[in-house]
């Protein structure tokens, strides 16, 4: 029993910290430095193709997706290719 006690506390603190990594537009638009309506046009054109989560009528984004996104748009001269 004391093993399956450790196996669902990791469970339950796995879920906890992936749900913690769920933004939502609000908090997503600020981690990006844009407004949560330009993230509505975003999705709703597919523009920039950023994923994000739909769980039922929400919206949601992971950090460490957004964090990547950020990360691959990063440029180190004007070059717009």
């Amino acid at each position: 029993m004391h093993t399956q006690a450790i196996a669902e506390a990791r469970t339950l603190r796995a879920s906890i910290e992936s749900s913690a990594e769920l933004l939502d537009p609000e908090a997503a638009a600020a981690l990006l430095d844009v407004s949560p309506g330009t993230l509505s046009v975003w999705r709703s054109t597919g523009r920039y193709n950023l994923p994000f989560l739909k769980i039922g009528r929400k919206v949601r984004y992971r950090r460490s997706v957004l964090e990547a996104w950020m990360q691959a748009r990063t440029r180190e001269s004007g070059a717009t290719a």
